[in-house]
């Protein structure tokens, strides 16, 4: 395996994650739409914000422990799965669950072959 490929296999799932949990803060924005008091806002700001703090907590786990993360990332995509199942457009559930199983097995493919990975980096 060449450099570039090595390098891609092993940022792809991080930059992949954080871009996903920008995505995901983005429906959080939709609490300013309402004319609440600042401190319904704020509540409401931070509940929205729960699945992107569960995406960067499953991130720093995964950087760390591929397996685990990836692990945890596929866990993700199946329990948005099961908790969200018949409330939406089948597009949700792709654009929802699909990163976090492609994520969880990009973290599961570096730690299979972590050791092909990390040499002559």
């Amino acid at each position: 395996m060449n450099r570039a490929m090595k390098r891609l296999l092993i940022w792809s799932p991080r930059v992949l994650a954080l871009l996903f949990a920008a995505f995901i803060s983005l429906f959080a924005l939709d609490v300013f739409s309402e004319f609440s008091g600042i401190w319904q806002v704020l509540v409401a700001l931070v509940m929205h914000l729960i699945p992107t703090g569960m995406v960067l907590i499953a991130l720093a786990i995964a950087w760390r422990w591929e397996w685990f993360g990836g692990t945890l990332f596929v866990a993700l995509g199946t329990l948005y799965l099961v908790t969200a199942w018949g409330r939406f457009d089948w597009a949700a559930y792709v654009m929802i669950s699909g990163p976090l199983f492609l994520m969880g097995v990009l973290f599961l493919v570096n730690w299979f072959f972590r050791a092909t990975l990390r040499t002559n980096m």
